[in-house]
Formats: structure tokens, C-alpha cells, sequence
């Protein structure tokens, strides 16, 4: 076993391995949870709240990708009413396939780096 993986599906490990091959990534915590952050914004992490299940996953996205992911596969997707105002999923690691897995980390780590450039401000300078 490789530690991406246990009887329960996947481990956080499995998010890592993907998370590193992204641009300015980093591996730290968030709410005491393993996570991974782009220019500082969380984008993925392990669910701390009490409502959430073991082994969930929190993934940033936008709230109508989300809802078609828990429409199409509440097995594997899922909500909690902590969750509803914000823009995630909850992932069940041990449901998940890894081809999955990964096209969720790359599209959460590229829905916040969107909302990082369309947030930064103008760095023109005035010419007077």
C-alpha cells in the first residue's frame, strides 16, 4: 500500500500526490485539517466540521457544478446545511475513482485561482 489509498477508498495522500503537480500549491492545514491552498486560499481539505462524514473531502467549486455533482451522484457527493452558503462539495474518499479525484482537485484549484485574479486589484500606476 502506497498510502493513497486504504479499505476505505481514498486518503489524503491521493489529494497530494495531485494537488503538488499544480502551480504554486501549497501542502499546509486548514480548521486543524490537512489541505492545500493556492495563493493562500484553501481549494481542498480534509472536513473538520462535526456534520461532515469521516474521510470527506471538502472541494471548491461553483455552487452549480456542485449541485449537479450531488444530483448525479449522492453516494459519492454530498451536502451538509454547514456547507450550503459556501461554494464546495463534500467528497466521500472512500466512494470517489481516482480519474475523479483528480479532475475535482484541478478544477477546485482552477475556480480559485480565478476568483484570486479577478479579486487582485489594478497594479497600473497613473501617469500624470
Amino acid at each position: 500500500m502506497n498510502g493513497t489509498t486504504n479499505n476505505r477508498g481514498h486518503t489524503f495522500k491521493a489529494v497530494e500526490a495531485v494537488g503538488r503537480a499544480l502551480p504554486d500549491v501549497e501542502v499546509t492545514t486548514a480548521w486543524g485539517q490537512p489541505a492545500l491552498k493556492v495563493f493562500g486560499k484553501m481549494f481542498a481539505c480534509m472536513a473538520s466540521h462535526k456534520s461532515a462524514e469521516p474521510n470527506s473531502l471538502v472541494v471548491m467549486m461553483a455552487f452549480a457544478d456542485r449541485d449537479a455533482l450531488v444530483e448525479d451522484d449522492p453516494a459519492t457527493y454530498y451536502l451538509k446545511p454547514h456547507y450550503l452558503n459556501y461554494p464546495c462539495v463534500l467528497v466521500r474518499l472512500s466512494r470517489v475513482h481516482l480519474d475523479a479525484l483528480r479532475d475535482l482537485v484541478v478544477g477546485a484549484h482552477r475556480f480559485v485561482s480565478a476568483q484570486k485574479r479577478r479579486k487582485a486589484p489594478s497594479r497600473r500606476i497613473r501617469q500624470t
